[in-house]
């Protein structure tokens, strides 16, 4: 079953490029002080240029640099991280609600967030626990699907056993959390936030982040292939199994990387794939790329309102819930809910 392709190649091309490009310098203009987009962009080009017009204050360059920079860059690594994730999840599990999260790095992540809040008071620390925690759930669900990982029934079951575990045991400490300090603090986490993400902190995840963006960029036939089924890809003399699983790894990693520094963000990795699949059809060598900019604009746009709708900021997993629900729901009743 095809999907509608609306674009073709180069249109395809100029949306990856120009649309994200676009999004990013408007999200750079947004916030308690305007600053001119055509500011924006000599800021930005400053160092290529070497010059920089007299009517831009040290102000301007500070706020972008230092405030709104950090923020755009990590809506679109995860944007493009939860998009890309998603579309792989569902090729190779025909499931069209599978998401980044199916294999329980969510709530992994959220355990070991939760758990570094509680102990310290480093956001360095929540962040490497709940990278380390994400990857541990990964692991945890491999190791429960045992032999038959390889079956796409098997290792979602296994993801939803471990989910569940590691979603009790955030309970637990939410429980045992100090309620006026870090009993907040675990909540806020939860609901998913980019207000206090920083350059270390992108800069721990990015060289992991390119590696399996890269892998799966490499992989995008091979996931075409898998994605017709165990027989199939057999006879087509693919190595299933072991195939299976490197493309699944690069693709959690990627989650929990994201997870590490943006906190849990729903519904991304669902409703991005379908949208790219309806502009491109199911092959995803075409698919990839065209959902990796669609999720930046996306979070880019979703980020945009949570900062700027209220004086105080929303957390963002709120609003990609309120937004990404009716447009599934219309997904839906058009019929546009599919894998393939």
């Amino acid at each position: 079953m095809t999907g509608t392709k609306l674009f073709t190649h180069g249109g395809r091309g100029a949306l990856c490029v120009l649309l994200p490009l676009a999004c990013i310098l408007f999200s750079l203009t947004l916030g308690a002080y305007y600053i001119p987009v055509e500011h924006v962009f000599h800021i930005l080009t400053a160092d290529v240029t070497g010059t920089l017009p007299a009517d831009i204050t040290p102000m301007e360059v500070s706020m972008i640099y230092d405030v709104r920079l950090p923020r755009v860059v990590a809506a679109v690594l995860a944007g493009c991280g939860l998009a890309v994730a998603g579309g792989v999840f569902q090729a190779l599990f025909g499931n069209p609600l599978a998401s980044p999260y199916t294999l329980g790095v969510s709530n992994g992540a959220g355990f070991g967030a939760a758990l570094a809040i509680v102990l310290t008071t480093s956001a360095a620390a929540v962040q490497i626990s709940a990278l380390a925690f994400g990857i541990v759930s990964v692991g945890l669900t491999f190791l429960l699907a045992g032999r038959k990982r390889s079956a796409p029934v098997t290792m979602i079951l296994s993801g939803m056993l471990v989910s569940a575990f590691f979603s009790s045991l955030v309970a637990l400490l939410k429980f045992t959390a100090d309620p006026q300090e870090k009993l907040p603090q675990i909540v806020y986490w939860l609901m998913g936030s980019l207000a206090s993400v920083r350059y270390d902190g992108l800069l721990l995840v990015l060289p992991a982040y390119i590696a399996a963006l890269v892998l799966l960029l490499l992989y995008r036939w091979r996931i075409n292939i898998l994605s017709m089924g165990t027989q199939e890809a057999r006879s087509m003399g693919v190595s299933v199994t072991r195939d299976r699983a490197l493309i699944i790894l690069a693709a959690t990693l990627l989650t929990s990387l994201v997870v590490s520094f943006s906190g849990i963000i729903g519904w991304v990795g669902i409703v991005i794939p379908h949208l790219a699949r309806m502009i491109t059809g199911p092959d995803f060598r075409r698919l990839m790329p065209v959902s990796a900019a669609l999720g930046v604009v996306y979070l880019l746009v979703i980020d945009d309102l949570c900062r700027t709708l209220t004086s105080l900021e929303i957390p963002i997993g709120v609003i990609t819930g309120i937004v990404s629900i009716p447009i599934f729901i219309y997904f839906i009743l058009k019929k546009k809910v599919r894998w393939s």
